[in-house]
């Protein structure tokens, strides 16, 4: 929230200001809030200050609504420590860590089994936002090169999704002036289906976008189904339309849980994906990831050249200058861990993630969406009315410091309100078992309320 000088205005004297208990010398007086103090103060004190007011935030190892990463290792904190001053924009001044990064794509080129291993194209990015931004950008301009060379209009480009995307999906259509075009959910699917997909696809539709990993329920997409389809299309039409597969959180799991599962580069028609090092990559926020299928699939006017240890070097992110420490911290995890580590983690992930979901099943009034066997995250609805809501278990959960959000689901079945738990590294079993002993005591309190009435917003409360 921004304050203007008239809410400001409007607030007490003491509200406008931090007043301090402690009693060293510069914390004797009160200080101001929304104004450069007159003079400063001890490292310590400052510290003291901030550090007492984010007390307040809940712990984010309770956050079961965030996908990032809440824990890592005390040596990968070092490392970030270690590298926080390192501007990754500066490949000349930093050439190791651009090597580091240059490793880490190759690495994913390898996992994602893109056919041109040797010549990898990829780079890191702050999140998969920019990731996504990177790879819809890469199939406008490809698209644009195949209409120019077939003299047509290059005015009216969409993209095809469902309406299950992440934000930075319909972002990126604004940005770039891309029509979106949505597969909207039906009855219990709430992921793109193949057939309505290519149904929506034209000569200017510019890609379809598939979700390994939907926020709204955990599951994975068709990628090879929706290919199959987009296959009869060109058969049919002539439309060649390429895929990019948006794994900020699958790309993680996927590779080392369902080996079998073909969504990658195995498909012809993928020619990006990203991932979110920051979520199942198990690195601290933020650092995203997006790679390629082979180098011809990255338009040249994309590309920018910096000077890098006396000659040239591609750069084609969106940002500029930003930390090269999570890049470092990914890179970690890679030696760290290696496939095997990975595995065990994802694995235990997801068997937690299962079991959660099997016992709140077992509770007797709520139906689950997802069971947690695609990426470590379910969700679950209420079977019938009850003396409560949702909402009002996510607000009880919070008085405990859990954080288990409840949300309407996408158009067309906005009328279904569940709710979600991401489980992540560093949710134990443990953890998983006193979260369902809040669950219980709260189901108890609700069915010892009587006389409660429920208002416009869906919330409930004791009359």
């Amino acid at each position: 929230m921004v304050f203007s000088k008239k809410d400001i205005k409007s607030l007490s004297d003491s509200e406008k200001m931090i007043t301090p208990v402690y009693a060293r010398h510069s914390l004797k007086n009160p200080l101001p809030k929304f104004e450069i103090g007159k003079e400063g103060m001890l490292p310590r004190s400052a510290y003291d200050i901030i550090h007492d007011e984010l007390i307040l935030d809940g712990n984010s190892r309770f956050n079961l609504a965030t996908f990032v990463s809440t824990w890592m290792e005390p040596e990968a904190k070092q490392l970030i420590l270690d590298t926080l001053d390192k501007n990754m924009i500066d490949k000349d001044e930093y050439p190791q860590t651009a090597e580091i990064e240059n490793r880490c794509v190759n690495i994913l080129s390898r996992l994602w089994n893109s056919p041109d291993t040797e010549n990898a194209v990829g780079c890191s990015t702050i999140g998969s936002s920019e990731a996504c931004m990177l790879g819809g950008m890469a199939l406008k301009w490809k698209w644009k090169e195949k209409m120019k060379k077939l003299c047509k209009s290059t005015a009216k480009p969409n993209l095809v999704m469902g309406m299950n995307v992440q934000v930075c999906w319909e972002k990126f259509c604004r940005y770039w002036e891309v029509e979106p075009r949505f597969v909207y959910c039906e009855k219990d699917r709430f992921i793109i289906d193949p057939e309505k997909a290519a149904e929506l696809c034209d000569e200017n539709t510019i890609g379809v976008v598939c979700i390994m990993g939907s926020t709204f329920d955990g599951s994975y997409e068709p990628v090879k189904e929706v290919s199959k389809e987009l296959d009869k299309v060109q058969k049919e039409k002539g439309f060649d339309i390429p895929i990019h597969v948006d794994g900020a959180s699958g790309g993680f799991v996927a590779p080392f849980l369902d080996k079998d599962l073909k969504w990658d580069f195995r498909i012809k028609r993928v020619k990006s994906i990203n991932a979110s090092g920051h979520k199942y990559g198990l690195v601290y926020p933020g650092v995203g990831w997006v790679v390629w299928r082979e180098a011809e699939d990255l338009p040249e006017d994309l590309k920018f050249y910096v000077d890098y240890l006396g000659g040239k070097m591609a750069t084609f992110a969106i940002n500029f200058s930003r930390p090269g420490a999570q890049i470092v911290a990914q890179y970690y995890n890679f030696l760290r861990l290696g496939f095997e580590g990975y595995r065990e983690i994802q694995q235990a992930c997801r068997d937690v993630a299962t079991y959660l979901s099997s016992e709140i099943e077992k509770m007797g009034p709520f139906k689950l969406i997802t069971k947690g066997n695609d990426i470590p995250v379910f969700a679950w609805t209420l079977k019938e009315e009850m003396n409560f809501t949702l909402y009002d278990l996510a607000e009880k959960l919070r008085e405990h410091g859990w954080l288990v959000p409840a949300y309407k689901m996408p158009a067309n079945r906005q009328d279904l309100t569940v709710q979600r738990i991401v489980v992540k590294n560093g949710f134990s079993l443990d953890m998983a078992n006193m979260l369902l002993k809040d669950i219980k005591r709260n189901l108890t309190f609700f069915k010892n309320q009587k006389n409660f009435i429920k208002t416009e917003e869906g919330h409930q409360f004791r009359h």
